[in-house]
């Protein structure tokens, strides 16, 4: 029997562009890996440099601040990008080893996909960086912003191996990312101890100019490669062993109108039951999001514009650790955020299951109330966890009013979740999940960068529910009532395309069977 030896760079080349082709299949994720980081540098670089300042008390005022948005960006492109790389394809994966492929081919076809994407990702980031403003030292900048992406590039690929619910993975890698970025030196202290253990500490230093002087004779520079090629050296070894490891997914049985109604409900509770995961990230995640708001409080003072009476008055409001006004404005960011991300991957997930349960005799209407039902509880569960770590930090003036607003931004951005989902599809759908939150609730309707919201944030989604959860934080009482009835307009709205789109979205599984 005779042996064919294949060299192993074109065999990996050739994979890599396999998948990348793969990847290219979808051009909304194309769409997505330029649009994101340009979207999220032209809207937020500006603002959040803002927001470090007001925050961090040992900035420098010649610091690059706008710059290290472009890597912020790409890496978190780059790691959503790699982590559903990796698990969308570990099945093939697998069969493409046992049929004889070296592991090693595999994972560096893998890598020089990731780096692809990264590439290009960054690109997208750094031109706009440079349209926007100008670049002091462009070759730091760039190799920065690629660095970032690389490292965190290995962070998706890795989470990819391990974790296999995408809800799962999507939220972890936003935690980690999350508390990479707010502990950093850019919303923190460059001297803090604590923040030399994360992973683009002193890449975030060396990129803004700020110099440590804690690195030793390895320097900033020197600290930021050995985490990149950390990062890189632990995502080859997951990716290797994963190509042995590597399991099928497990399939799910498809199990008067009341009863079917409660059967839709009762097995969508019974697989988050079984998710322990999801369960501790729900906990978890907000939890650390607003006690980081807690803790990065600013001594600041700043003046808001504020309806009373019908009359608008101008408040000066102190952002200090222990006025608790600072917790309550960022803790509607992880509830829009959360329940984005739940009504997403539940109609992306609910696609083959409805398909087994309409085949069982399930009809249309019960299982379409059931998915909304479901829906409606997970943006709850997240207005709940948040709300309940809130009331340990904040001070709230009009609790009722606070908790009506954040529970109507938890309705309406789980339904923007569902129209988004099958628009732009997991990959996509993640980013602009995350993008859109961000930019509604943390940049247009922040009160800490503008005394009052400019006039096009007013036709935003969170625009009337953060009104009155304004109102709610600094007055006793309620005069809201206009944009109260604009908030319950937008849901009323988005739960009516919600409805549309689960409807499609149950014609799409009958339709196939029917013909």
């Amino acid at each position: 029997m005779r042996s064919t030896t294949v060299s192993a760079w074109p065999t990996s080349a050739l994979l890599a562009r396999r998948f990348l082709a793969d990847y290219a299949r979808n051009p909304v994720n194309l769409l997505m890996l330029v649009l994101v980081p340009a979207a999220f540098v032209a809207g937020a670089s500006g603002s959040l440099a803002q927001l470090a300042r007001l925050l961090s008390g040992t900035m420098a005022p010649g610091a690059d601040l706008p710059a290290v948005t472009a890597g912020w960006a790409a890496a978190f492109i780059a790691a959503i990008a790699a982590y559903f790389q990796v698990r969308g394809a570990r099945a093939a994966d697998r069969r493409l080893v046992q049929a004889g492929l070296p592991a090693g081919q595999l994972a560096a076809a893998r890598a020089a996909t990731g780096l692809a994407l990264a590439v290009v990702a960054s690109a997208a980031a750094l031109v706009t960086l440079a349209a926007r403003t100008s670049i002091g030292h462009p070759a730091r900048i760039i190799a920065g912003t690629f660095m970032f992406a690389v490292i965190y590039l290995a962070i998706g690929a890795t989470v990819g191996t391990v974790v296999a619910s995408p809800v799962n993975g999507t939220v972890l890698i936003l935690f980690v990312w999350m508390i990479d970025v707010m502990f950093g030196p850019v919303f923190g202290s460059a001297t803090r101890p604590a923040g030399r253990v994360f992973p683009t500490h002193f890449l975030t230093l060396w990129m803004t100019d700020l110099p440590s002087h804690h690195a030793g004779r390895v320097g900033d520079l020197g600290w930021a490669l050995a985490w990149t090629l950390a990062a890189a050296a632990l995502a080859w070894a997951m990716l290797t062993s994963a190509s042995h490891a590597a399991r099928p997914p497990r399939r799910r049985q498809p199990g008067s109108t009341r009863d079917q109604l409660r059967a839709a409900v009762r097995a969508g509770l019974a697989d988050w039951g079984r998710n322990r995961l999801l369960w501790v990230l729900l906990v978890t995640v907000p939890a650390v999001f607003i006690v980081l708001a807690t803790a990065l409080a600013p001594g600041s003072r700043v003046r808001l514009v504020l309806d009373e009476n019908g009359h608008q008055v101008s408040k000066v409001v102190s952002l200090a650790f222990g006025a608790g006004i600072h917790p309550a404005f960022m803790a509607p960011i992880a509830i829009a955020s959360l329940a984005t991300l739940a009504g997403m991957f539940i109609i992306l997930d609910s696609h083959a299951p409805d398909q087994r349960l309409v085949l069982a005799g399930e009809r249309a209407g019960p299982l379409l109330a059931g998915r909304l039902t479901l829906i409606t509880l997970a943006a709850l569960l997240a207005a709940g966890v948040s709300l309940a770590v809130t009331a340990t930090v904040a001070h709230i003036g009009q609790w009722g009013s606070y908790i009506a607003a954040c529970i109507l931004l938890a309705l309406t951005y789980a339904m923007i979740g569902v129209i988004l989902g099958p628009v732009f599809g997991r990959v996509g759908g993640v980013l602009i999940a995350f993008l859109i939150p961000f930019l509604d609730l943390g940049i247009a309707q922040d009160p800490m960068l503008h005394a009052s919201p400019p006039s096009w944030a007013h036709y935003l989604p969170g625009y009337g529910a953060f009104k009155v959860l304004t109102s709610a934080i600094l007055t006793p009482s309620f005069n809201q009532t206009g944009p109260m009835l604009m908030a319950l307009t937008w849901l009323a709205a988005t739960t009516t395309a919600a409805a549309i789109v689960l409807r499609h979205n149950l014609r799409a599984a009958v339709l196939p069977h029917r013909s």
